[in-house]
């Protein structure tokens, strides 16, 4: 038997089988023979198609892991987010709640600036008109040019006056009149009887005697040329720290001028500076503070105008009111308001011996009033 097959392979052979089975069988091995070689291509494929897979799996498990660690990134971020969202919202709240009541406090600030403005005004005109009554006018002439020296000083006269003071006790009232007669005319009577609603009162009219007063002159005169400065503590010795003055104070830059002399006191750390040209003074005791470096340490100095005052002409006196009644003896049978009403309809009849009532007041029993007294313009002129 010969299996020899053509084109290398061997081919079955067999005797008994006709020559179409033989052709028919040779064509079957071929037809074995191309499936096997597919079957190989198969396999292949699939071992290549099985490598893709694992890494297609991994690459998904890597994909996986990276789209989880983003997500929880992103979750992180919101939270975050969120967390400063709430944050600024509250923050908002404050602000808002804040802001309201500032513009609340602004607004009653606004109010009450409108009240204080227009009692600025009031009290200004009121200022001007007791001003223009009570300051004559003076007239002036020219006597001389000024010398030198007579510039280097500013001058003043201060008259001070204290108020005469009188302690109004309870059921006591004082009442101006506006013309001195009247209250003369009230003081020559021994009582009188003021009638209200349901009852009637004996009331005493009195002098009203004040409590001793005294007036003085204040003259006072301000250096153009001299300052006092304080707090300067002596951290270098005297004629140093003379040195460092005189270096700090003749600075331009720093509001000084040209310093004549230097006087520094180490134990009470003072000193008192006199410059060239006046104005230098008066500007830098406007400014209070100046700094001083000593090369040690750079200190702050107070500065201060310097200045000599003197009393002159101190008198003492006893105040006389000749337009005021005290009157004793009240009760408390009204309101305290209804009781001075009452007590000027009476005093005001000219058939009580009355006449117009500029000011009363009345204090109830059981209380006490310091009424402070100015001196008449009327009895001045």
């Amino acid at each position: 038997m010969d299996t020899s097959l053509p084109n290398g392979r061997n081919n079955f052979r067999d005797e008994t089988l006709s020559p179409e089975d033989q052709a028919q069988l040779e064509a079957l091995l071929e037809e074995l023979d191309k499936w096997k070689q597919k079957h190989e291509r198969a396999d292949t494929e699939k071992s290549r198609l099985l490598l893709e897979k694992l890494d297609t799996e991994e690459q998904k498990k890597a994909a996986q892991s990276e789209t989880m660690e983003l997500l929880a990134q992103l979750k992180h971020g919101s939270d975050a987010f969120q967390n400063n969202r709430r944050a600024m919202e509250q923050e908002l709240q404050k602000l808002e709640k804040s802001n309201g009541a500032l513009k609340e406090k602004l607004l009653e600030q606004e109010e009450m600036l409108k009240i204080k403005r227009s009692e600025h005004a009031r009290l200004k005109q009121q200022f001007k008109a007791k001003i223009k009554a009570s300051i004559p006018e003076k007239s002036f002439k020219f006597t001389g040019q000024a010398e030198e020296g007579d510039n280097l000083h500013i001058e003043g006269k201060f008259t001070i006056i204290r108020k005469p003071l009188f302690l109004l006790s309870g059921g006591q009232a004082l009442i101006t009149f506006e013309e001195e007669k009247v209250a003369s005319r009230i003081l020559k009577l021994a009582k009188c009887h003021v009638e209200f609603d349901n009852s009637k009162m004996d009331v005493k009219p009195l002098c009203v005697t004040m409590d001793p007063s005294v007036k003085f002159e204040l003259h006072i005169r301000v250096s153009k040329r001299k300052v006092r400065v304080s707090n300067i503590p002596p951290v270098v010795p005297e004629e140093t720290m003379r040195d460092k003055l005189e270096i700090s104070f003749s600075k331009l830059s720093k509001g000084g001028g040209e310093v004549e002399s230097v006087d520094y006191n180490g134990r009470s750390g003072t000193g008192l500076l006199t410059f060239l040209n006046g104005g230098v003074a008066e500007h830098l005791a406007l400014k209070k503070k100046h700094t001083v470096d000593t090369g040690v340490k750079v200190l702050e100095s107070r500065v201060q105008p310097c200045f000599e005052y003197e009393l002159k002409k101190l008198q003492t006196f006893c105040g006389v009111s000749r337009r005021t009644v005290l009157l004793s003896g009240l009760r408390d049978e009204l309101e305290e308001e209804d009781l001075q009403d009452n007590l000027e309809i009476h005093f005001q009849k000219p058939s009580n011996y009355g006449g117009e009532v500029e000011s009363i007041k009345y204090v109830r029993q059981g209380r006490s009033l310091e009424a402070y007294f100015v001196e008449d313009t009327a009895e001045a002129e």
